[in-house]
């Protein structure tokens, strides 16, 4: 299916509670951690195409892993194969993922020792890995580029024979990715700790045997609170947690200025509760901490005549595609107007929106999932809709049973 044309269906919505699959953050934190600790047991693992390619590279025996569009597989796996002695691997991916940079982690590991040689351009992938033990127990890193770089450091440290201080210059963004990695290394026994911009692990040759079950993503619950504040009718979310570890369940503050209350009514069930009287006409955030909510937050508002702006945004240009421009261009498509600088977009929204719109995805999962719910509001069409498989392969099955049809 090249292209999906949503019409909304409001008499078909269930009032059953939506269960979302596990975050794919900790799903990949804690597959490279398995992979160095089989003593842990992981449950609700999700089957986004994000997992199941970090899964198969580390089961593969092949000379080759090619990793598709997954950038968490990337810079994790190039960490984790660098420190695997006696093993030759050659890491590559699509053609974007060979636009991403990685030299910044690269340059990283080779101070500590790696054996990582670039196949084709300086700086970006793929990738030869030779691995080796890596005996050096103090790295310097840049921040402000991408956290998974630091994570990807963080995930190893406890094989080293000391451990690692990681000294991280610059500024940091999406530090709640960061804090992530810090509470799942500490829930399997691993000390360390971060102090000012520096980051301790100590090692750990074994662990003692445990269990964990991997929360809903909460970046892939922030298209039911647009979804909400789009169509005014209440959704119920299963499997997220008051006290969750992934910096975007920030979203249950953010969209109080759009319109959506989040009621807990028990340990595991979310109310996305629909509240007129809280839509604000103009929206200023900092995503920083939370980069991977900009598209939801940009469509909500041309969706809701919020104008905005969204700040913030180093990484976006790096990521599956450059996120500020296609936001730019498919928002003006539907009559916003919209200014971008390399780390910030605004958006005036338009008094009403352009129909009939066909939204490019550009391969990538979030510009799919992200205008979906603006179907409630004017028809729409989506290119390539099975690009959702990276993270969230059921979600337009979710979007039917809310009444969004295809």
């Amino acid at each position: 299916m090249k292209h999906a044309s949503l019409s909304y269906f409001p008499k078909n919505r269930t009032e059953a509670p939506l269960v979302i699959p596990g975050s794919k953050s900790i799903a990949n934190r804690l597959l490279i951690l398995q992979a160095i600790f089989p003593e842990i047991t992981i449950k609700n693992l999700p089957d986004s195409n994000d997992v199941l390619v970090l899964q198969k590279a580390l089961a593969s025996k092949e000379k080759t892993c090619n990793i598709h569009h997954s950038g968490t597989a990337m810079r994790f796996l190039t960490a984790y194969f660098a420190t695997q002695k006696n093993t030759s691997v050659t890491l590559t991916g699509s053609n974007r993922m060979k636009q991403r940079p990685i030299g910044v982690l690269v340059k990283a590991l080779q101070s500590l020792g790696a054996k990582i040689q670039y196949q084709e351009k300086e700086g970006f992938p793929p990738l030869q890995i030779t691995g080796t033990q890596l005996v050096k127990e103090h790295v310097f890193i840049e921040g402000s580029v991408s956290s998974q770089y630091i994570t990807a450091l963080m995930l190893i440290a406890p094989t080293l024979p000391k451990g690692l201080k990681i000294q991280i210059t610059g500024k940091i963004t999406s530090l709640p990715y960061i804090l992530m990695t810090i509470k799942l290394l500490q829930e399997i026994g691993i000390a360390c700790s971060f102090t000012g911009n520096t980051i301790a692990i100590f090692p750990k040759k074994t662990i003692s045997p445990i269990t964990l079950t991997i929360e809903s993503d909460w970046s892939s619950a922030s298209y039911f609170y647009s979804y909400v504040a789009l169509s005014k009718k209440n959704v119920r979310l299963k499997n997220f947690s008051k006290n969750s570890i992934q910096g975007d369940s920030k979203i249950i503050s953010f969209f109080n200025s759009l319109g959506v209350k989040t009621i807990f009514e028990d340990k595991q069930t979310l109310l996305l509760q629909y509240n007129k009287n809280a839509i604000t006409k103009s929206l200023v955030l900092n995503l920083n901490n939370t980069p991977d909510l900009a598209q939801t937050f940009a469509v909500t508002c041309v969706g809701l005549q919020t104008n905005c702006t969204l700040t913030g945004l180093e990484t976006l240009p790096i990521k599956e595609t450059n996120r500020l421009l296609a936001l730019k261009t498919e928002l003006e498509k539907l009559g916003a107007k919209v200014n971008t600088t390399t780390n910030s977009i605004e958006i005036q929204s338009p008094a009403k929106l352009n129909k009939n719109i066909a939204i490019n995805t550009y391969q990538d999962h979030r510009m799919a999932m992200a205008f979906a719910p603006l179907s409630v509001i004017t028809p729409i069409a989506i290119e390539n809709p099975k690009v959702v498989s990276k993270s969230f392969p059921s979600f337009w099955n979710k979007m039917r049973l809310l009444g969004i049809n295809s």
